[in-house]
């Protein structure tokens, strides 16, 4: 078989690598590897390519696309270019993605031109006919460029793919684009590590918007076979293919948070499982992003990360691949289940230590479920079944309105009630056992039995308290310790100010208060406990400046003038001599 020479532009790429092993694996071709890299790097993954290299299959050169000399000196005695780009699309530096991205593919074309060339096949991106701000469904090629392009760098890269197109048929050149949406695997630098960042910061728990929304994914295996297959479809139905663009896609539309959700629960984090209202969520992103700008802080990358995944979760974006299919010969090699394995497992560095679930299902016990004694109670407030939480909380609910907001007074409504549950348990045990199909079984005296151990239990903690109380009161009753009068003394203040003022309201919410607190501790148990440790530090450091300085008699009075004696002691030069 005939050998033909190809380039491969961003060879050293995620999806030029993908591209390079592609083509050495098809036998026919001798491919030279161009990357802006001063020498080529190989890695474990390049066995094939350094093995090409060794026997003359393969040859690498270091290209910058803004020199012409350098560009026609690789490509020169070629039959066929794949131009790949890979541009960090958080550039800002417009004046130098502007040179690669636009001028380059300029560049790229005179010198196909120049050198007798005769296919250039361009990867381009989805992006060019999204303005970001409307839903795309099922989009096919008959779709116009974007008016307004969600990022700097999808606006230029639009450019170039239209000056290739542009290209086509101009002496003896013939062209094509393919364009991927939502490009992912093993290395890619935007979309993937966009979710860890994600997933680091804590917004992995939390679906933004409706969590409904669609989008299609492309593997990187499968963007390389679109550009083989493009070229191939150049030469066997040029005029079907030359100056066009193809969308190609895993062909598998999936809900945005469901990829999310794939990804984090691989790498060990909590799958996304609150909802978040979007539109709110954008503001305050342009917002942070607008103080990090005014700040220069080096974290707004990261949060341009965020904001990016944002975008692509609150649209919908799916395509049309049936014209890429048809003309091209395309359909994956890679499905979306063995794409998103394979992505995870080379992401494996990025694996948070302790693996979550969707309810946090690690054996070990939180410290807010040992604080509410891990049994029935903490379950419903820790959420760990919501429709058992949801109808306890429905319940309390509607008691709460019955006995405080109905207008009746406390006694008169909770007598009610009770005549109510008189009747309703009287009339369960009239029943019949079978009505109509509809079984109504009897509830056994046990159902009404309090257990030797849960009494003990109960005992035991009315006993606790119990102590605790008596404790205090002997405290205080010896008249020594100033510190504990003064806590017991606010606390019956506060109690008397705060719950017989606002009975009703405090009961209202501390039954929000009690579904909501724990459930959130739980959740950033790590993140409220760092912040607390840091509160408590500078409230110690407060309180021991300021006893530090009150006068004597004060310090006296509280009891505090042993501490302020061993500080003064701490202080000497002295102490610290007799220490040496």
């Amino acid at each position: 078989m005939e050998l033909r020479t190809c380039v491969v532009l961003g060879g050293r790429t995620v999806i030029g690598k993908a591209l390079v092993s592609r083509l050495l694996s098809l036998d026919h071709w001798v491919v030279r590897v161009a990357d802006s890299a001063q020498q080529l790097d190989l890695d474990d993954g390049d066995s094939l390519l350094s093995k090409s290299i060794s026997n003359g299959r393969a040859s690498y050169f270091s290209v910058d696309l803004r020199n012409t000399d350098r560009l026609i000196q690789a490509i020169n005695g070629s039959s066929v270019v794949f131009h790949v780009d890979d541009v960090d699309l958080y550039s800002d530096n417009f004046f130098l993605s502007y040179t690669l991205i636009v001028q380059g593919a300029k560049n790229v074309v005179n010198a196909c031109r120049e050198c007798k060339v005769k296919k250039l096949v361009y990867q381009s991106t989805a992006d060019v006919v999204s303005d970001g701000s409307r839903d795309i469904d099922n989009g096919d090629e008959s779709l116009p460029y974007a008016w307004k392009f969600e990022n700097m760098c999808t606006d230029l890269r639009a450019q170039a793919e239209a000056l290739v197109l542009f290209a086509n048929d101009i002496d003896g050149l013939l062209t094509c684009a393919v364009r991927p949406c939502n490009v992912f695997g093993p290395g890619e630098k935007q979309l993937v590590p966009s979710v860890i960042d994600i997933a680091k910061s804590g917004w992995a728990k939390f679906i933004i918007g409706c969590g409904a929304h669609i989008s299609d994914f492309t593997y990187m295996e499968n963007v390389a076979h679109a550009l083989v297959c493009a070229e191939e479809a150049l030469g066997s139905q040029m005029v079907a293919v030359s100056g066009k663009a193809f969308f190609v896609t895993n062909l598998e539309p999936t809900r945005f948070w469901d990829f999310v959700s794939l990804i984090s629960e691989g790498l060990g984090y909590q799958r996304p499982m609150i909802q978040l209202p979007a539109g709110m969520l954008k503001y305050i992103f342009v917002y942070v992003r607008w103080v990090h700008a005014q700040l220069n802080s080096v974290k707004l990358r990261h949060l341009k990360g965020i904001h990016y995944v944002v975008r692509l979760a609150t649209s919908n974006k799916t395509f049309d691949c049936s014209s890429a299919q048809k003309h091209i010969g395309y359909s994956p090699v890679v499905s979306m289940e063995d794409g998103v394995a394979l992505t995870v497992q080379s992401f494996s560095s990025f694996a948070k230590a302790s693996s979550y679930s969707v309810y946090r299902d690690f054996d070990e016990q939180s410290k807010v479920d040992k604080l509410l004694g891990g049994g029935r109670v903490a379950d419903v407030l820790l959420w760990k079944d919501e429709r058992k939480s949801f109808a306890c909380f429905g319940v309390l609910v509607l008691a709460y309105y019955w006995l405080f907001l109905c207008g009746n007074t406390f006694i008169s409504s909770a007598a009610q009630l009770l005549v109510l549950f008189t009747f309703v348990l009287y009339g369960y045990g009239e029943l019949p056992s079978n009505i109509s199909g509809v079984k109504f079984p009897k509830m056994s005296a046990s159902s009404f039995e309090i257990s030797e151990v849960d009494m003990k239990t109960f005992s035991g903690a009315i006993a606790h308290i119990w102590k605790r109380i008596g404790d205090v009161i002997r405290i205080l009753a010896q008249g020594q310790d100033w510190n504990t009068f003064f806590k017991v003394v606010a606390l019956l203040y506060l109690f008397k100010w705060y719950v017989f003022h606002s009975l009703t309201t405090s009961i209202g919410v501390a039954i929000v208060l009690a579904f909501t607190l724990f459930f959130v501790y739980e959740q950033y148990e790590e993140e409220i406990d760092g912040i607390a440790e840091i509160l408590l530090n500078l409230t110690r450091a407060l309180t021991g400046f300021m006893l530090k300085n009150l006068p004597v008699s004060v310090a006296y009075i509280l009891g505090t003038h042993e501490i302020m004696h061993e500080n003064n002691e701490n202080d000497d030069p002295a102490h610290f001599k007799d220490h040496m």
